[in-house]
């Protein structure tokens, strides 16, 4: 085995023990600040694009795809920024849908 792919292996194996040895212990591993990691990460980076694109289309005089474009921007951000959006989105149509839901 080639010496740099075993020592990746190695790391590998060394990282996921710990979450192997929760899930066998019926614990789930603690995610408690992954959301906030991610929405910290990924959040100024979508502003960033999402103003690029919306001068983009300024400068290219394209009033109507500027305004398709924030609409979407919008909705995503939504769904970046607003905590449990997708769990509450989901609730709700499973409600209208007749699934019992437990809380």
């Amino acid at each position: 085995m080639l010496p740099l792919f075993s020592d990746a292996v190695h790391a590998i194996s060394d990282a996921a023990a710990p979450i192997a040895l929760a899930a066998a212990d019926g614990e789930a591993p603690d995610t408690q600040g992954l959301a906030d990691w991610l929405r910290g990460f990924f959040g100024p980076l979508f502003l960033v694009i999402v103003s690029i694109v919306a001068i983009f289309f300024l400068f290219t005089r394209e009033i109507t795809r500027f305004a398709q474009f924030v609409v979407l921007a919008i909705f995503i951000g939504i769904v970046f920024y607003v905590p449990n959006v997708i769990e509450t989105l989901a609730t709700a149509i499973a409600r209208a849908m007749g699934v019992e839901v437990v809380e």
